[in-house]
């Protein structure tokens, strides 16, 4: 689970929710989405667009703690 500056639940898994799909929390939007937009050169902003129940601090929390995960990685392999 990603959790945001505030502390509060980002990214969400829920065996009554998609099946336990990672998804944002509060609704039922698999985070994988927000990845598919970006890889195929979609916005931030058509992704909110398209996924009005997903806030932007929610889609910058996640991307935070992608980057984390990935630097923290390279930097300790490195």
């Amino acid at each position: 689970m990603n959790r945001n500056p505030s502390g509060a639940t980002v990214i969400v898994r829920d065996p009554e929710i998609l099946s336990g799909t990672p998804v944002f929390a509060g609704t039922r939007v698999p985070a994988k989405n927000l990845i598919d937009y970006l890889e195929h050169g979609r916005s931030l902003d058509q992704f909110l667009d398209d996924f009005p129940t997903v806030r932007r601090e929610q889609v910058i929390a996640a991307l935070e703690e992608a980057k984390e995960l990935l630097i923290g990685n390279a930097t300790a392999v490195g």
